[in-house]
């Protein structure tokens, strides 16, 4: 009889735990639901796209790349918890001292980093022996810092040395340390910081001049492209090696050279233009309806088709539809995020969560774009469905801050709520 009483009062302690676990979790519900959906997407896609590759790997365990996948989503869904527990106004305390390790780390990367198909974007983390991409955590201290000097600088924010100057100079300092080895990175985070600013009040036409600059460079890469297009059609003779360069700033030729895939098409021997055909063969045999669910048979010529191009993997099986509904899941994040920045009743908060969910948002539509060849190869990753690794980590502390401010403002409203009944 205590022994049956002992099990009942554990099964209730067991449920009064989870129930406490459950009320403990606060922010938009909306979004806590669109990273379950997400990471079940992720778990389905990873799985099909590294079942050949895990097969020759690992002497047939197919399985040993789902479980790791596993192992990522539960820590990322334990950093989203804690994360979201501490209130946003610690991040705003901490923002200094993140962005100046950043710094660090990005200068460090650049001369001692990891390289990896010439650039140095990596540094290899002791006693886990993992490698960490830099420009993942710079980006998440930086709209940090962002914010918090959008939220002090708004009385004199259309001032261009006491409002612009200040607020552009960690933006340029970030993008020109992350460029030299990822420029598509670099170029996405100032899309990403120039929108948040323009949000910001900072004025129009400062931004419109910093845009003008930034596309010097660009404007200096078609046209290099062109040119050389031009000299290899005119001689035969002339060779041309992608990426021969690897001096520190030499992933110009890289540059170039998928400027070039991107406007004329494909070689034979460019692996970047490979990978685009190789994924619009994947979209062609997906079709409307997919071709269901591991039945995927590009995956086994696709390069990082866990990764880079795991989204042509998703149209594959599953169809345009399946890929119309994760474009989807991407525009609903940004509107509950937007709609987040309406409730914050503080700038800091509300500069935070919009900053945070444009980073993501424009990551993810980049990535579709790559995958259908409306943009040049970039690399970065399908936010929480690529293959984890410490970039899946920091999309899920994103994500955490974004939820922080959402339950702040959940308390705010519901204290304003009490006051009004009484």
């Amino acid at each position: 009889m205590d022994a049956t009483k002992e099990i009942r009062f554990s099964g209730l302690k067991n449920t009064f735990n989870t129930n406490n676990l459950i009320n403990k979790t606060k922010g938009d519900k909306v979004i806590w639901a669109l990273v379950v959906l997400l990471t079940l997407v992720s778990l389905l896609a990873v799985y099909s796209a590294t079942g050949s590759l895990a097969y020759k790997n690992y002497k047939g365990n197919t399985e040993i790349y789902l479980f790791k996948q596993i192992a990522f989503i539960l820590v990322g869904i334990m950093v989203i918890y804690f994360a979201h527990l501490v209130n946003y106004t610690f991040y705003s305390r901490v923002a200094q001292i993140a962005f100046g390790i950043s710094l660090i780390l990005l200068f460090y990367t650049l001369f001692f980093g990891v390289k990896v198909n010439e650039g140095s974007r990596w540094i290899r983390l002791p006693l886990i022996n993992m490698t960490m991409q830099t420009s993942d955590f710079a980006r998440l201290a930086l709209f940090m810092y962002l914010a918090r000097l959008l939220s002090k600088k708004q009385n004199v924010i259309k001032d261009f040395k006491k409002g612009f100057v200040p607020v552009i100079t960690p933006v340029l300092l970030t993008c020109i340390l992350i460029a030299p080895a990822n420029l598509s990175t670099a170029l996405l985070l100032g899309a990403s910081c120039l929108l948040l600013l323009f949000i910001g009040r900072v004025s129009t036409k400062h931004i419109l001049m910093t845009i003008g600059i930034a596309l010097i460079p660009i404007i200096f890469l078609i046209s290099a492209a062109v040119i050389r297009h031009g000299k290899v059609k005119n001689d035969d003779t002339v060779v041309v090696t992608k990426g021969s360069s690897s001096t520190l700033f030499g992933r110009v030729d890289t540059w170039i050279g998928r400027m070039e895939s991107f406007i004329y098409g494909s070689k034979e021997t460019d692996n970047d233009a490979y990978q685009v055909n190789q994924a619009k063969i994947a979209i062609a045999n997906g079709g409307v309806f997919g071709v269901g669910p591991g039945n995927s048979t590009t995956r086994d010529y696709l390069p990082q088709a866990y990764n880079d191009f795991i989204y042509a993997i998703i149209i594959e099986e599953y169809g345009l539809l399946g890929g119309a509904f994760i474009m989807f899941i991407y525009l609903v994040f940004l509107y509950r995020c937007i709609r987040i920045f309406k409730r914050c009743p503080f700038a800091f908060g509300a500069f935070l969560a919009l900053g945070l969910s444009f980073t993501l948002a424009i990551q993810a539509v980049a990535n579709m774009a790559v995958t259908v060849n409306l943009f040049p190869v970039t690399g970065v990753t399908l936010p929480l469905v690529s293959m984890g690794g410490t970039s899946f980590i920091f999309t899920c502390l994103a994500i955490g801050i974004i939820l922080s401010v959402a339950r702040n403002v959940e308390q705010i409203e519901g204290k304003t709520a009490t006051e009004f009944a009484k």
